[in-house]
């Protein structure tokens, strides 16, 4: 039986994933478009253009080359057999939260330049309410002369990937899938069940990408009061990681689901980045104030993000303090900072927090060099050091300051931390050394943690 193509919009951490779940079951032919040259050759050589742990990606990318199920290309052309065309491209927005469709409206035209009738086109990025009826399907329809869904099939269907956990979230999440239509609905349903051994539901489209918004909304929020109890608990001298422990002691009580008593207390941190959580609640604020019909200002989303936000600035506050404990001016001062890929173990310095730290630091004619086993030397602020030399990074520094969690930073010895730093200083912003306090202490490390107010350091301006 001959398989039937599919063409995946879009190589970063969420087509990747679906092109090669797709292709690896043996029951489709994958084509994946990118505009970026480089990464098209790395794949089709065989290498992922990620670099954090991705568990199953790389051993699926080498079978479907091998078998012939899977390859990359810049040229959109493959759209034109395809069965189904799926869209994984970034919709940033600006600094005011208005949503920048530059990549998206390129990959539509790209996709309609070439689309034919009975083709399904599936969008997949996380977008604002009402964008693949409101920009998406005009596009395509005036770049290919169809008329949707008279001609072509058009679907959402959002992403649940995570930088880590790339292909198990994508095989054992739900599916939320909504059609322009119920022929829509159920053509990508029958792709999704090739892949997607959890529950696929279904629903009209906006409502979909409400969904979508709304996960990552929620999320941010209940992060920004995970960071405001640590702002708290540092003013009251308490231990934000041991509050969250007791909050979260509640239990799961099944006899009484409507009053269910469970907590899930958030971690604090040095800051939230991603492609997603900074932007995804600005994405369905922006559309509900489109409407004309929205009320509110949403407060509790906008704060949330305004919180979050500022959390790389109380880092820089810590890591200033901290210095003044130690008899060290910031100017001057060297800085290492441990981390800048916005999660543990990943590639991805998309909005990382650690970002605007430095940039603080460099305006206060400290010295910082920057450490990340993944991400590259062009992701960091100009003017910042890079290495992946860990011993180097933290060389004649007068502090260290853990912006992410990466696995590497939990086996620093802090004797030889002590034997590297022209001042044994940390501010530890990922709970990273928790529990090491008096390992620390031994060591002659002076150690300072975002959310716990046993040192009560003086942040005032």
């Amino acid at each position: 039986m001959e398989r039937k193509r599919i063409v995946v919009v879009g190589m970063g951490y969420a087509g990747i994933p679906v092109a090669l779940s797709l292709a690896v079951t043996g029951k489709w032919d994958v084509t994946g478009i990118d505009v970026l040259k480089q990464k098209v050759e790395s794949l089709n050589r065989g290498e992922l253009p990620l670099r954090g742990k991705e568990p199953h990606l790389p051993q699926m990318l080498q079978k479907c080359l091998h078998d012939g199920t899977f390859r990359a290309t810049t040229d959109f052309s493959p759209v034109e057999d395809a069965y189904a065309v799926l869209i994984n491209v970034q919709t940033p927005v600006d600094e005011m939260g208005v949503p920048d469709y530059t990549h998206l409206k390129a990959a539509a035209e790209g996709v309609g330049r070439h689309l034919r009738s009975g083709t399904l086109v599936i969008l997949e990025s996380t977008v604002a309410p009402g964008t693949t009826e409101g920009v998406l399907k005009p596009i395509l329809e005036r770049a290919s002369g169809l008329s949707c869904p008279k001609d072509f099939l058009l679907a959402y269907s959002y992403e649940r990937v995570m930088v880590g956990r790339l292909v198990h979230n994508l095989k054992n999440y739900p599916r939320i899938v909504g059609g322009v239509n119920e022929e829509s609905t159920e053509r990508a349903v029958e792709i999704y069940r090739s892949i997607v051994s959890a529950e696929i539901l279904t629903s009209d489209i906006l409502t979909a990408e409400v969904a979508k918004t709304v996960e990552n909304a929620y999320r941010d929020v209940n992060i920004a009061f995970a960071n405001e109890v640590a702002l708290l608990c540092e003013s009251l001298g308490v231990d934000a990681y041991r509050v969250r422990e007791l909050v979260n002691s509640l239990p799961y009580d099944p006899s009484q689901p409507h009053a269910n008593p469970i907590r899930n207390m958030h971690i604090p941190g040095a800051g939230v980045g991603g492609h997603c959580l900074p932007k995804d609640s600005l994405l369905l604020i922006y559309s509900a104030r489109s409407s004309g019909r929205f009320e509110v200002d949403a407060p509790l989303m906008s704060l949330s993000r305004r919180l979050n936000d500022y959390m790389p600035v109380h880092m820089f506050r810590l890591a200033k303090a901290a210095l003044k404990r130690a008899g060290v001016d910031i100017a001057g001062a060297r800085v290492t900072v441990l981390g800048y890929a916005f999660l543990q173990d990943s590639d991805d310095p998309r909005n990382s927090p650690a970002e605007s730290f430095i940039k603080l630091m460099l305006f206060s004619g400290a010295g910082v060099k920057v450490h990340d086993p993944f991400v590259s030397e062009d992701s960091v602020p100009k003017g910042a050091i890079f290495t992946r030399d860990l011993e180097e990074a933290l060389k004649g520094s007068d502090l260290a300051v853990i912006f992410t969690a990466h696995s590497v930073y939990r086996d620093i010895d802090p004797r030889q931390m002590k034997g590297l730093m022209r001042r044994a200083v940390v501010v530890d912003g990922r709970a990273l050394f928790r529990g090491k306090e008096s390992e620390l202490e031994d060591a002659g490390v002076l150690y300072i943690s975002l959310g716990r107010g046993d040192t009560l350091l003086d942040i005032t301006p």
